[in-house]
């Protein structure tokens, strides 16, 4: 990875934030996005607007991707006016998108084939923390490329870890989600029954605040649950992709994963009930419906 000029594509929740600190690190940073308010806001902070993947992959020897899923990232890559269609001989792909790692693999033999260098990274710590700079950085590549990307990746991460090979980034990200997800679904089961044994939320939530079962996931989504804030989080249905990298991997290896599996259950239940659009934590409404009550602040 030459030092040179670097890009920013995908300005959305998390890309924003850490666009910004990237800006600062490196002094000079282009940037592109399909909504224009994100690429006006990061202009109005110094940033160098780009018309489109390719007109960005001209200017720059190391681009970054902040992307929803595999169709977007193979759009910006091999779509018309996508980088492909102008990248310098072995330009640099930094990939933060979180993606089936078997789409990250395919990409970035797709990608070589054209003299691009891509590596996946995905991160983790929702976007307050992208906005603080904080986040978790999974790199998965060699570790000369690793050497390289790690001061763009420290602009933003707070925790930035060699992962492996090329798809070890998507690997470890996805186990993590999986891990996060077991804790969220058994928040969700016991909690209303919590109340039907007669305990009050407000002590119940300060109890798995600051009691042995404490962890991100009570700190971050009951209170939220107090409150009936199920709205402005990652939605089920767009994080369902970490399941299903997981289930590939687990076939993969012919592992067996009884607790996973549960999860699983519930996740597909309360995506079933038309909870999809919400955010995790709406699993909690799978368990309040099956006992008639709510897990709910006074």
């Amino acid at each position: 990875m030459a030092p040179g000029r670097v890009g920013f594509i995908g300005l959305g929740r998390m890309g924003a934030g850490m666009a910004r600190h990237l800006l600062k690190k490196t002094g000079e940073l282009y940037v592109f996005d399909v909504s224009t308010d994100a690429v006006r806001a990061l202009v109005a902070e110094g940033a160098k607007d780009c018309k489109s993947p390719a007109e960005l992959a001209e200017r720059c020897d190391v681009i970054l991707l902040c992307l929803p899923f595999a169709p977007e990232v193979r759009q910006v890559m091999f779509g018309a006016q996508g980088i492909g269609e102008t990248a310098k001989d072995r330009l640099t792909v930094i990939d933060t998108s979180t993606l089936n790692r078997n789409d990250a693999l395919a990409i970035a033999e797709e990608a070589d084939g054209l003299g691009i260098a891509y590596w996946d990274c995905p991160i983790s710590g929702m976007p307050f923390r992208a906005d603080a700079g904080t986040l978790t950085v999974m790199f998965g590549g060699t570790d000369e490329a690793f050497a390289e990307a790690k001061p763009y990746l420290e602009s933003f991460g707070e925790t930035v870890i060699h992962c492996g090979a090329l798809g070890s980034g998507q690997a470890m990200k996805a186990f993590n989600n999986i891990i996060y997800n077991v804790n969220i679904a058994a928040l969700c089961e016991v909690l209303p029954l919590t109340v039907a044994m007669g305990l009050k939320p407000e002590e119940v939530a300060r109890t798995v605040t600051t009691a042995s079962s404490r962890s991100f996931a009570s700190d971050y989504f009951v209170p939220r649950m107090l409150e009936r804030r199920f709205d402005s989080d990652f939605a089920l249905q767009a994080a369902y992709k970490d399941i299903v990298n997981v289930k590939a991997m687990a076939a993969e290896a012919g592992a067996e994963l009884p607790v996973v599996s549960a999860m699983i259950a519930t996740y597909e239940a309360a995506i079933a009930a038309g909870f999809g659009a919400e955010p995790k934590s709406a699993m909690l409404k799978v368990y309040e419906e099956a006992l008639g009550l709510e897990f709910t602040g006074s």
